[in-house]
């Protein structure tokens, strides 16, 4: 073995253009070394896989393919697969083999390896993405819910890895870790992170079609429809009108340290005529709250009794408004170009939260949220037999299937086809039965599925 050692030196020594040929083995690498020049040995059995010496004693693999098969007339390229010492000549061969077959199929290996090396981590392009993308062509309560699921739940755990080195794994165990308090959430932290990974195969970091977050299979989710009745609906209209005129009383407990340095004098809560307004827009419009928050005395249609929205959930939206909602808004003092004025007169109020949980517990509406109120509008026509498709236009739904759930609260066909069914049953048997009553909308008991 020392003689093909000897050889190969000679022969770069005396500038033999041919290189050299030998099995590439332990042995054999063992007994390589160079002299004043670089020694390379090709092998034998795998065509383009090698050897390269240096005279610093310095051994590495390396392999030669023409990036994308595509013949002579593309230069060859050398890549260095590792160390000798840290790969074995079958480890070193088979990672050759791949290379070669990559190459075949159209790849660079070679431009692959460099792209990788320069790929951001996971919590740099998620910001990229927020600022290039999500920005340009989502709506703007989707971009803040996106920057919660990233920087929440998604940064924290998979941030510091690189694009192309996040694995299904990953994200299976950060969908399981927030699924366990918030299935719903987890499931859009998944949708989100596609969406990251969809557009950096846009932007040619990763290859179409990688994206760990695919086949995650996603968690069950429940929609909750609640459905206020006439009761509740009553004790809600109490609570409005005592916020918005007198205030609520304050519930201080007497027991605790700081109780005594509360002001004994105006211990009550006004939340002010335009919060009351949009309480009562959203019950008698059925629209969604991001709708009345964001509604300009521009998009109110008086004469024709409309409101037309330039942009909504489900892009331009006309909403039907009644006579109780003409009234309320017709009432409601001009302050600006919204309609509900919040802390800034020239900017859409941010939410109702506190003014909602007032109200609420007032109420004792425990657990009712204010898309409650939207679900209550819709229930009220589907129990009045108004049909489906009416209620899903009054709501703005772009497709039928959202408003299917509000199907087995439509129950007027049905009624009429149990009475009759009832009747001939009551009357071959000989009983007398009460007259049917057709219950008020409002009467259906409160559902919270």
């Amino acid at each position: 073995m020392p003689l093909i050692s000897f050889t190969v030196a000679t022969r770069w020594r005396l500038g033999i253009q041919t290189m050299p040929v030998a099995k590439l083995t332990k042995r054999t690498v063992d007994a390589v070394s160079a002299g004043d020049r670089p020694v390379i040995i090709y092998d034998a059995d795998l065509k383009g896989f090698g050897l390269r010496a240096t005279k610093s004693g310095a051994k590495c693999w390396f392999v030669e393919y023409r990036p994308g098969a595509r013949g002579r007339g593309v230069a060859k390229r050398r890549m260095v697969l590792g160390l000798v010492g840290t790969l074995t000549p079958d480890q070193a061969r088979t990672a050759a083999r791949e290379t070669l077959a990559a190459a075949a199929l159209g790849d660079d290996p070679a431009a692959v390896r460099a792209r990788a090396r320069k790929l951001p981590i996971f919590r740099d392009f998620a910001e990229r993405y927020l600022t290039e993308e999500a920005t340009a062509k989502l709506k703007p309560r989707t971009v803040i819910n996106y920057k919660i699921y990233l920087r929440k739940h998604a940064v924290p755990i998979i941030g510091s890895t690189k694009l192309d080195m996040v694995t299904p794994s990953d994200i299976a165990k950060l969908h399981r870790q927030v699924g366990r308090k918030r299935p719903m959430t987890a499931n859009r932290v998944v949708e989100c992170i596609g969406s990251v990974y969809r557009y950096a195969a846009i932007c040619d970091l990763v290859k179409r079609g990688h994206n760990p977050a695919t086949h995650i299979e996603a968690f069950p989710e429940q929609r909750r429809e609640r459905f206020l009745t006439s009761k509740e609906l009553a004790r809600l209209g109490d609570a409005i009108r005592e916020a918005e005129t007198t205030g609520i009383p304050w519930e201080i407990d007497e027991k605790k340290p700081k109780a005594k340095h509360i002001p004994k004098k105006n211990r009550l809560t006004n939340i002010g005529p335009h919060a009351a307004a949009a309480f009562r827009l959203l019950i008698l419009t059925g629209a969604r709250l991001r709708e009345i928050l964001g509604l300009k005395w521009s998009y109110v249609d008086f004469e024709r009794g409309l409101l037309l929205l330039p942009d909504s959930k489900t892009g331009r939206k006309t909403i039907v408004l009644n006579g109780p909602a003409l009234a309320v808004l017709s009432e409601l003092p001009r302050i600006g170009a919204f309609v509900i004025v919040g802390d800034n007169p020239d900017m859409p109020r941010h939410d109702l939260n506190r003014p909602w949980r007032l109200v609420s517990k007032r109420a004792g509406l425990d657990g009712v949220r204010l898309h409650d109120l939207r679900h209550t509008h819709a229930s009220v026509g589907a129990g009045a037999g108004l049909g489906l498709p009416i209620i899903g236009k009054l709501l703005g739904h772009s497709q039928a299937s959202t408003t299917q759930r509000y199907a087995h609260l439509d129950a007027d066909p049905l009624r009429r086809a149990s009475e009759q069914i009832a009747g001939r049953f009551a009357a071959a048997m000989g009983d007398v039965m009460p007259e049917p009553t057709k219950n008020p909308p409002f009467e259906t008991q409160a559902r919270d599925a």
